[in-house]
């Protein structure tokens, strides 16, 4: 009986794979990155804190430090499984949601937040339900946006693209014009508002958060079978007996939960997701999306807090983990586009 199960797990590997050297490559890459977020994670836990561990302020520290590792593996998870799901479904592998806008109506929440109700007030507000309220509009306007996209008249990914790219400049240009007429001190505030932070990331959050990320992540990880029967594309689908209208809003609904729970909770992060969603094609032979969201949410934390470790403690440039990941995920954006030579 155990041979037999074993024979079907190999079968089932092979299938995915192609063949069973790269199904064994797949589990020798899961122990490395695992190995790599571990010793990440503890790295930024411990390492330079400034009281010797005998003290009773070490453990408060390790447990403020880890708030922001929570808060990272969140983000990664939202933001890898986010884009490799949008990407099957778009069939692109250039298109992220963060570049059809999604940062974009963060963005315009929080300035018209200022602008029409001033810092105080919005201080004032419980941080739930301020974090409630971005959710459920983000969710709203970017699932909106999405399958209106791509069920409506826009069937061509290049108009997809350009209608996104064109939206999300809108609303940035609405956000700047708002933000003109702010005072010095409340544009300070929201700038560090609309910056990544994971080290300011309310740790009230961080349950609900935990919540909406592990059922997202798991409804996506067991729609998996349909997944990849939706990345033939819409006509293929359809024969197959996959409701691809109705699978692609839920699909949908999905990945705007993702991103807006990510993004309200540390921040943008405009090319995390394309940077470890290509890096996971390149490590992982199959196109099967039980195997891809795992790797590219764990791919995403290595990033994530290797930026964050390298940046903190090696070179002491606090503040420009953002900038560092939209550098290298835009020269990333940039090679692929040029490697492919098309959309």
């Amino acid at each position: 009986m155990l041979d037999l199960s074993l024979t079907s797990f190999k079968a089932k590997q092979a299938v995915a794979f192609g063949k069973l050297r790269h199904a064994k490559q797949f589990w020798l890459l899961i122990g490395l990155i695992l190995f790599v977020a571990g010793l990440l994670t503890y790295l930024l836990l411990t390492f330079n804190n400034p009281v010797p561990m005998s003290s009773p302020a070490y453990t408060r520290i390790v447990s403020r430090r880890m708030n922001a590792v929570i808060s990272m593996a969140l983000a990664s998870i939202c933001q890898g499984m986010a884009t490799v799901v949008f990407q099957s479904v778009t069939a692109n592998r250039l298109i992220t949601p963060s570049l059809l806008g999604f940062e974009a109506v963060y963005g315009l929440i929080q300035t018209a937040g200022v602008f029409v109700l001033g810092i105080p007030v919005l201080m004032s507000i419980d941080p739930v339900a301020m974090f409630g309220i971005e959710i459920i509009v983000m969710v709203g306007l970017c699932l909106l946006l999405y399958t209106t996209l791509l069920n409506g008249f826009v069937k061509n990914t290049h108009w997809m693209l350009l209608v996104g790219i064109i939206a999300g400049s809108v609303l940035r240009s609405l956000s700047s014009f708002m933000r003109k007429w702010l005072d010095p001190a409340d544009y300070d505030i929201l700038q560090a508002r609309l910056m990544l932070s994971v080290n300011h990331a309310d740790q009230n959050l961080i349950p609900i958060a935990f919540v909406f990320v592990l059922i997202a992540a798991i409804l996506l990880w067991r729609l998996s079978p349909q997944l990849n029967v939706l990345a033939l594309g819409k006509d293929m689908a359809t024969m197959l007996g996959l409701n691809y209208r109705k699978f692609l809003i839920g699909i949908l609904s999905l990945v705007a939960i993702l991103m807006s729970v990510s993004t309200a909770l540390v921040g943008p992060i405009t090319f995390l997701g394309f940077l470890a969603a290509a890096l996971t094609y390149q490590a992982v032979a199959t196109h099967d999306h039980r195997y891809l969201l795992p790797v590219v949410s764990v791919m995403a934390y290595v990033i994530l807090s290797g930026s964050y470790f390298i940046l903190y403690h090696v070179v002491d440039t606090q503040g420009s983990v953002a900038i560092i990941i939209e550098f290298i995920g835009g020269l990333s954006f940039l090679f692929v586009l040029i490697r492919r030579k098309k959309l």
